[in-house]
């Protein structure tokens, strides 16, 4: 990894050097580092002009697309801190993050303005910019300021919230240039490479290749969001290289009926996280491609580890910068081969965030001792090669057993008519909790849930098996496609009861 002053300064000597290289194209058509080296400076010249100085803070709610680009590389030059904002959140959840980040500016589309106004959230008289007079910004005026650090800051990027309200992740500009650098890493990109992106650039799945085409010749070949029905068929027309997966991408994709299109196409490479040991090789076998999986999150520059040569399930060995321990309920280190949370120490400054913004609490609790303390479970092979097991906090006590969700929900996806699925505790008659498990059919798949559950009774172990089953359409999701599990209905009125039927004399539930 080289030493260069965050990616501003990289991104500039490429831009000045060939402004018309390609950066990337946004639904074919092409954006060079000229144009957007031009567009940033005028964003930054004219958020000078504002008032904004480094440090305040903008707010951006706005769609994938180049002026977005524009406005991020703007505010990285004038060292005005991002608050990435998803598009689909609202009401409660929107308020809560821009009351809390108090953006001096909030920039949104135009067909979000309702959401937004409806959130009540409460914000400066005059400091919404819609994406219709984003154009004005993008012409005439250059920036002349000092440019930023590699310890200045970045961004604060809310996480997803899956099991409570987000909290706000301090990332500087050095901890985006490494997230991009261990992109590179994980994917094995050279010089040429096409990456396939749908992650929106709010997520920090999307925003760490923002970096990518600055330390390679690569192209970034953009689309507006994620499309199970058409994923094939946009990237044989990108000509992709590499597509990435965050969730249960790998999943929807091998759910999906087989076309021509599984092997009509230029992918070498599938790199993310979150790709279950018994989806590895079909997905490899089907669709022709390898799979490169990592482990990360976003307070440790998006990625820790990888692997690049280890095990099927493995998430592999550290990055250059950093190092994984495993520590037991008690804090002392976890025995070979038994599992531990995730500590991630490096020595290299800024790898590693600063904590939460405005939490002093939950930063004591992440980094209690200058160690990153993620809260999530892993243990090591013999050779040093890591497992992921899913959240500590993600789990059930059930009949005086710990129950991970992760490993349920890994055995009930497995079901050829279960497209998805989450798992929830619910409150128990007598002792602690009981297992809840909604389930998302196939399209098309019929789904009897006491065949489901017969079916889960003899992949499981008794005290993992879901007492009570719910046919869902649709999860709500994170912007990785992680289903936010804390807003599942605990109701258990109606839901299938493995110990006592529906009650109601149903039998049968069918996904259509």
């Amino acid at each position: 990894m080289t030493d260069a002053a965050g990616f501003i300064r990289p991104f500039l000597a490429v831009a000045e050097a060939e402004p018309d290289r390609l950066y990337a194209r946004f639904e074919g058509a092409p954006v060079t580092f000229g144009w957007l080296h031009v567009a940033s400076d005028a964003v930054a010249a004219r958020l000078r002009a504002r008032g904004l100085l480094p440090g305040d803070r903008a707010a951006v709610m706005l769609h994938n697309a180049p002026e977005t680009i524009a406005l991020l590389l703007g505010l990285a030059k004038a060292g005005v801190v991002w608050v990435p904002v998803n598009v689909a959140l609202r009401g409660d959840g929107l308020r809560y993050i821009l009351e809390h980040a108090e953006p001096a500016l909030t920039f949104v589309d135009e067909n979000l303005l309702p959401q937004l106004a409806a959130s009540g959230a409460a914000l400066p008289d005059g400091s919404v910019v819609l994406r219709d007079r984003l154009g004005e910004w993008l012409e005439g005026g250059r920036f002349e300021g000092a440019l930023p650090e590699p310890g200045d800051l970045f961004a604060i990027m809310y996480t997803s919230g899956t099991t409570g309200r987000p909290k706000g992740v301090l990332v500087t500009h050095m901890m985006l240039r490494l997230a991009g650098e261990a992109a590179l890493l994980v994917s094995t990109a050279r010089d040429g490479d096409v990456f396939f992106m749908w992650e929106p650039l709010f997520h920090i799945g999307g925003a760490q290749l923002l970096v990518a085409p600055v330390l390679r010749r690569l192209v970034l070949a953009m689309v507006p969001r994620f499309s199970a029905s058409q994923f094939w068929q946009q990237v044989r027309e990108e000509g992709a290289s590499h597509i990435h997966f965050l969730g249960g991408i790998l999943q929807i994709l091998l759910k999906q009926p087989r076309s021509p299109l599984d092997r009509a196409h230029s992918v070498r490479i599938a790199w993310g996280g979150g790709c279950p040991a018994e989806v590895w090789r079909p997905f490899e076998q089907r669709f022709g491609v390898q799979i490169r999986e990592c482990y990360g999150m976003t307070e440790a520059s998006s990625m820790t580890t990888y692997n690049d040569c280890g095990p099927v399930g493995s998430v592999g060995k550290p990055m250059p910068w950093f190092s994984v321990s495993l520590l037991d309920e008690y804090g002392q280190p976890a025995q070979p081969g038994a599992r531990g949370e995730i500590v991630v120490r490096t020595e290299k400054q800024g790898a590693l965030t600063q904590g939460y913004f405005k939490n002093p609490e939950a930063t004591a609790a992440l980094l209690p001792d200058g160690a990153l303390h993620s809260g999530d479970l892993g243990s090591f092979d013999t050779d040093g090669n890591l497992y992921f097991h899913g959240r500590k906090s993600d789990s059930v006590r059930c009949k005086g057993e710990n129950v991970s969700a992760f490993e349920v929900e890994h055995v009930a996806a497995s079901h050829p008519a279960v497209e998805d699925c989450a798992m929830v505790g619910v409150a128990a008659e007598v002792g602690e909790q009981e297992i809840k498990l909604f389930v998302k059919p196939k399209p098309g798949a019929p789904i009897d849930l006491p065949a489901l559950s017969a079916w889960l009774g003899e992949q499981l172990a008794p005290f993992q098996n879901p007492r009570y089953l719910e046919l869902i359409e649709e999860f709500e999701r994170t912007p990785s496609l992680r289903i936010i599990k804390h807003r599942l209905s605990r109701d258990v009125s109606g839901c299938f009861d493995r110990m006592e039927g529906f009650g109601d004399g149903r039998r049968t539930a069918v996904g259509d």
